[in-house]
Formats: C-alpha cells, structure tokens, sequence
C-alpha cells in the first residue's frame, strides 16, 4: 500500500491540515475532492472514487473529513483502514477528535501523522508505542527521540523489558444477542456478536495459547468434544498478535499479548436463539378516553442465571397523560419526552414471570395512526456468567522463559444488542 497525501478538512472542505508523504501528488487536488461533496448528495457519495487517475479515500469524524488521495494501484481498503486508525489514535491523544482539537494540537498531529507514515508506507499505529516517544509536553523536540524497541521489533505492539509486581490476566468473554420477533412469537432474526477482551499483567515476553470449544478445531485435530457442545464461530477477526498462518494450520490460537487491555478476537453467530427475556403486550383502548397496557415478561433462561438492570421499554402514544402503574417487581417511569414507559427490574431470575399494568388518559379526539405508538419493545439487560453461544474457554496456557506462574480470570458477559419484540 502507498499512499500520496493526506488532508484533514472541516465540512466546507477546508483544509485544516495536510502532509505530501511523496509529492507526486499536487496539494490542489484537495479541490476535486470540495467538487465532488458539492456536486454529489450525501445519500450518493462514496467513501472511495476516482477522479482523472487518482483515487480518493476518506471518512467522516464529528465535524471533519480525514481524506487521502494515491496515484498508484495501492490496497484500497488498507488506506481506509489507516484512516480509522489514524482517528483512533487522535481520539486516544485528545480524548475527542473534532475541529477544535485539531486546531489546539497542530504540532502533534503532525508528529504523529509522520510516525504513522513514512513515505507513503504505514507505521506503528499503536497509541501505546507512539506515546514512548510522542508525548504532549512542550519541550518534546529538544533531543531526538530514539524509536523504542517495539518499532523495529518483529512483535511491535510489545516492548520489552515489561515487569509487573503481580502477573496476571482477565479475560471476558462479552456476547451480544441482535433479536427480532415478531407479534406471534417468531424469531425473525437473530444474531450473535461476541469479543473475547484481555487485560494482561504479564512480565517479559510470555507466549499464550488459548483453547476454546471451537467445532472447527475439533474437526482439524480429529480430537472428541469430551464436555458440553462444540461451537461454529463465523467471522472471526484477530488482534495482529494472534499468528494467523498457526491458526488456519490447527485451530490454535497463539500470541504474544500487548501490555494492558485489547480486543484478542471478535465472531458472530447467525444462529436460532429463542429471546432470553420473553415480552407479551396486551393494549387496550377505551373509546379515546383512556388506554390500558398489560405486560407481561418472563426469563427464558435456567434458574440459576440471573439477569441484572433489566429494562423494558414499551412506547405509549404522545398525548397520553395521568399514568399509573402497578408492577409485581420492579420500577415503571414514564417518559413523555421519548413516548414511552420504562418496566425496570434490577435483578431477573431464570424461569421466572412477572406482570405489570399501566394506565393513561387519552384526549377525547385523537387523530394519530394507532400503529405510530405500536412500535416494537426494546430490552436490555446484562446477564453475567453466561453466554447464548455455549462458547467456553477450555484452557489459556501461559508460557515465560523466567518460570514464572501467572494467574488467569475468566468471565462470561451476555448483554442485549438490537434486542426488538414487536407488539402487533
């Protein structure tokens, strides 16, 4: 991947700030790019075009355009990428990235854009190397500043010589369940979108290996799923420190971890899944004078799991005035300001069934569509030690050179994601 120059520009297309990494391209063509935004809608435009043998690349932060332009036949998606990471890394120096914070670190950025970059080639992206010798003090020009070892090591997003008093790991494993259902109680869609969450306290260099109850492994290896079920993850995404080629070899997932806390891998699952927490709406209107709900939710899920910060929203219409609520658990709010009412309940147990009544007045003459407040319920929740997808940890080895033991803690997270059941 080469890339030729790269622009920050606020929404008229002004530019902000720029680099010229290889100077075949001239700086002017920042005013195609102003051309194109004016003479396309926003529902027309692309994240990428060409235009007279240079292709564009940019994406859209708050209130500024990250833009890059290459002449060459460069990895499209890799420049898009850089992109994305060059935000991540300003929003991680500035605490938000937007016009004004541009403009208040003019001397950083550019530091920071000629590390990341180097005639066109990309850098160490890594917030947590760049800022060993990046730093937002003043006086940062005064010596020259050598590379730290990560840079020009094989594993970059790691220095060496890391010590911590107490050597340990936390892992989560965080699910989260997309649902839709319909008013008769078919799943009409259902996903699974997971990430397994590191934070290492490990000193040295330690080499992991972690196992999980991935059906594809079981299949490579030719070993039996002695425990529970084996588990077919889609879409799998690495951290760059897992060794891929070692993966698609055996299923194994080895790596040399980064210092702190990072995102190890991510999946999806498009799998049936029945809804954990079960929602039934009864409405009754009264002759425009009055509008009764009767709600009534129950756990899905086994009796020793328990659901935390439940809360299920039920849109009401917008002129419903006098409520009054009676619930056999829980809290009810009603919102006027977002046309709904809020059922909380802090803690769900498994197997369970609870009931709630509301009531409102209605105007005498009412002229909204009642399918406009028949929106469908939302719910969410957190329910810990617990995964939809059956994925389990069956092992995390951890190997150092010095011996050392080292602790490592697991925990399961399921949480609601888009998680709609509609009422009619």
């Amino acid at each position: 991947m080469t890339l030729s120059c790269i622009f920050v520009m606020d929404l008229k297309g002004r530019v902000i700030i720029s680099r010229n990494y290889r100077g075949d391209v001239p700086m002017s063509v920042s005013e195609r790019f102003v051309q194109y935004l004016q003479e396309n809608d926003e529902m027309d435009q692309r994240p990428i075009f060409t235009d007279e043998g240079f292709t564009f690349a940019y994406t859209k932060h708050n209130n500024l355009f990250l833009m890059c332009v290459t002449k060459r036949n460069s990895n499209i998606a890799l420049l898009l990428m850089y992109l994305y990471r060059l935000v991540t890394v300003f929003k991680d120096y500035f605490g938000e990235l937007d016009e004004e914070s541009i403009r208040d670190n003019f001397v950083i950025i550019y530091e920071l854009m000629d590390e990341t970059m180097d005639f066109g080639y990309p850098q160490a992206m890594d917030s947590k190397i760049l800022r060993e010798f990046i730093t937002q003090e003043s006086n940062r020009h005064e010596t020259a500043p050598r590379p730290p070892i990560a840079v020009t090591n094989a594993v970059s997003w790691r220095s060496e010589g890391i010590k911590h008093r107490k050597n340990e790991i936390f892992l989560d494993v965080i699910e989260r369940l997309n649902l839709l259902v319909a008013g008769n109680g078919t799943v009409l869609n259902s996903e699974i979108i997971g990430a397994i969450k590191m934070k290492s306290f490990l000193s040295g260099m330690p080499e992991l290996k972690l196992g999980l109850n991935d059906k594809l492994m079981f299949e490579a290896t030719g070993r039996p799923m002695t425990r529970g079920k084996a588990v077919e993850l889609e879409d799998i995404k690495f951290h760059q420190c897992v060794r891929l080629a070692r993966f698609e070899n055996d299923r194994t997932i080895s790596f040399i971890p980064p210092d702190g806390e990072f995102d190890l891998m991510t999946y999806r699952l498009s799998t049936h899944v029945k809804p954990l927490i079960w929602v039934e709406a009864v409405v009754e209107p009264h002759s425009h004078s009055r509008i009764e709900y009767m709600i009534k939710a129950k756990s899905q899920f086994k009796s020793r799991s328990v659901a935390n910060n439940v809360d299920i929203i039920i849109p009401v219409p917008h002129d419903v005035d006098s409520p009054s609520f009676k619930s056999s658990i829980g809290t009810v709010t009603y919102l006027p300001d977002r046309n709904v009412i809020v059922w909380s309940i802090k803690q769900f147990n498994g197997a369970r069934e609870y009931l709630m009544r509301a009531h409102f007045g209605l105007p005498s003459v009412s002229s909204e569509d009642p399918e406009h407040w028949k929106a469908p319920i939302e719910v969410k929740f957190e329910i810990p030690y617990f995964t939809v997808s059956g994925i389990q940890v069956r092992y995390l080895k951890i190997i150092e050179k010095s011996g050392y033991q080292a602790l490592p803690w697991v925990r399961y997270i399921t949480q609601n994601g888009d998680y709609q059941l509609r009422m009619v």
